[in-house]
């Protein structure tokens, strides 16, 4: 049966085993239950041999009490074996299931961002929980299956022969006819499989993007138009899953009709050999329960391995995420470890950088810039100029094509990715909060802060009035992403986190252009105590911000095309004076 699996189904029993090792001494338990009751089952033959020639035929009461004793021993000990079989191997699928997913998760959080541009979060989702499921079935289940049945099917034959050489011939000529179908069927059966999971990925991944955007969906009235996609989308997986089906069904009917076939004429044969007394009916009643044994051993490996090619599926996907590599990494040699404090000075030399997804274009082309320790930056230019690609880089989401950039004197490439980013704090224009509650929200880049630390930052980033005065204060639980906070709520815990955290350089891209007079006036007054002593990049959408500023780096298509203070930036510079006109002049962003 071995050589009937392909390299995929290989590859899943591989993974599979990768994750049982832990768990040697369990797996070997259910390994010794597997082959005890597959044992008992065989021998359960020999009972009924007995039952039959010493119980019924001789018509003695003592031989037929011992023979139902016996039976029944068997009976008990199937039982117990069943049970620590079924006890063990549950388990140890369950907690495999339990470490794949904690190991793919964990690979996964430390990916680097450019990873995700290629492969959608609701697609990786559906791996990491429906793929796993399957996983869970393969590994708690269809490889017990698997083996207890090989073992079923190989012992059956044996003890066909031993019973009666002449009517195991009729079942083992039958045995190239099952396996044919399995063969043929199986391939289609494994390439269905496949493209079935990859059909209920793009079902989840339709569901995550609407829902995430309901209110979008519902503002535009498209709920119609989401209702015909993911009706398409649902149908197309319907129709792969039914002619994978279709084929499982095909399998399963073909090995019926060929093994019960098979012993519909050993028992005719057979029959006719007791008539003339060649053998007992002792022995046919035998025969006949190790070919049933065997028939649906055969039966069940056929379901199983239509299971596995299905599992194959599944483990392919998850083996790719385990496979996929995280290419921001420390260096190999050469590793830099940072002050406990660094001064935060930085530097861009010549920096040129494309994204992955647009390989093209660059979205930083030659960019040199410098910014002391202590100094706040403010980063202006029309949309695309790659204000954002700054951060990213800075934050070595990302590591430049060609040029430097050094923290501190040093190559950020010769540091620890977590080394580096432990020295920013970072508040986005559209903050990320996350399913929790809002102390734990604030204490996400720091958790081992204190309430009373939570609740000092959250008064210098004027939040622990609207804090208190919600349901349950620091304790209230937010909803997915902050949903029911206003802007400049969300916006103020993303300072307080900021300040909890009081890393030596902060990343800010100020979003109070689309907030409240008295929301963006709160959120000003809270900037200074969190700018204080630290070197500051803005991306600026205020005058506000851009005059208090030390300088002003102008980009645009990557490019810095200017670097001053507010006026002189004015008088020499038409592009920051067309912005200063039409973007900061009245506090709406025009490009």
């Amino acid at each position: 049966m071995i050589l009937m699996l392909s390299a995929r189904h290989r590859r899943a029993i591989r993974l599979s085993l990768q994750f049982i090792t832990p768990y040697r001494w369990q797996a070997l338990g259910a390994l010794l239950a597997l082959i005890v009751t597959a044992g008992i089952t065989l021998s359960m033959g020999q009972g009924i041999r007995l039952l039959v020639d010493q119980g019924f035929m001789t018509q003695s009461p003592h031989l037929l009490n011992q023979s139902i004793g016996l039976f029944l021993l068997l009976v008990v000990g199937l039982a117990m074996g069943t049970f620590t079989r079924f006890y063990l191997v549950s388990w140890i699928g369950e907690r495999c299931v339990a470490d794949i997913r904690r190991q793919v998760f964990n690979h996964l959080i430390y990916l680097h961002p450019g990873f995700y541009e290629d492969n959608r979060s609701s697609e990786i989702q559906s791996r990491l929980t429906a793929d796993t499921t399957l996983l869970q079935s393969v590994i708690g289940s269809s490889l017990s299956l698997f083996l207890r049945n090989a073992l079923m099917v190989i012992g059956g034959i044996v003890l066909l022969f031993i019973t009666n050489p002449k009517l195991t011939s009729i079942v083992v000529v039958a045995l190239p006819l099952v396996l044919a179908p399995i063969l043929i069927f199986g391939r289609r059966v494994r390439s269905l499989s496949r493209l079935s999971q990859d059909r209920i990925a793009d079902v989840g991944s339709y569901v995550a993007e609407t829902l995430g955007q309901i209110k979008t969906v519902q503002a535009y009235n498209h709920q119609a138009q989401d209702e015909q996609r993911f009706a398409a989308t649902v149908e197309q997986a319907f129709d792969t899953a039914r002619k994978r089906i279709l084929q499982r069904a095909w399998l399963i009917t073909l090995v019926i009709i060929l093994v019960l076939g098979a012993v519909g004429v050993m028992l005719w044969v057979g029959g006719m050999d007791v008539i003339a007394g060649r053998i007992s009916a002792g022995e046919l009643a035998a025969f006949v329960f190790y070919s049933l044994i065997v028939g649906s051993a055969f039966g069940t490996l056929s379901e199983v391995i239509g299971e596995l090619q299905r599992a194959a599926g599944a483990a392919e996907r998850i083996a790719e995420l385990l496979r996929a590599e995280n290419i921001i990494q420390p260096p190999p040699t050469g590793l830099v470890t940072l002050p406990e404090r660094v001064r935060g000075e930085l530097q861009l030399q010549e920096v040129r950088f494309s994204y992955p997804s647009r390989p093209q274009s660059f979205a930083v082309d030659g960019l040199s810039l410098r910014i002391n320790a202590g100094e706040t930056l403010a980063l202006v230019g029309p949309s695309g100029a790659g204000k954002s690609t700054v951060y990213d880089l800075l934050l070595r989401f990302y590591d430049p094509l060609q040029g430097q950039i050094l923290l501190d004197g040093v190559d950020l490439t010769l540091l620890d990715p977590q080394d580096l980013r432990r020295c920013f704090a970072l508040v986005s224009q559209n903050p990320a909060l996350f399913f929790g509650s809002v102390e734990e929200n604030i204490r996400y880049g720091k958790p081992e802060a204190t309430l009373a630390q939570v609740q000092e930052a959250a008064r210098i980033a004027y939040a622990h009035d609207f804090i208190e005065q919600m349901p349950a204060g620091y304790q209230t639980h937010l909803g997915d992403g902050g949903l029911g906070l206003s802007g400049g709520q969300r916006q103020r815990l993303a300072i307080a986190r900021a300040l909890l955290v009081d890393a030596p350089i902060l990343l800010l891209d100020e979003a109070t252009s689309a907030l409240d007079a008295q929301s963006e006036y709160l959120i000003q007054q809270a900037l200074p105590s969190l700018m204080k002593n630290r070197t500051t990049l803005v991306i600026a959408h205020r005058l506000a911000t851009v005059k208090n500023a030390d300088r002003i780096a102008v980009m645009d298509q990557g490019k810095l095309v200017a670097v001053g203070t507010h006026q002189q930036l004015i008088d020499s510079n038409a592009l920051y004076a067309r912005l200063a006109a039409l973007q900061f002049s009245d506090g709406h962003e025009v490009s």
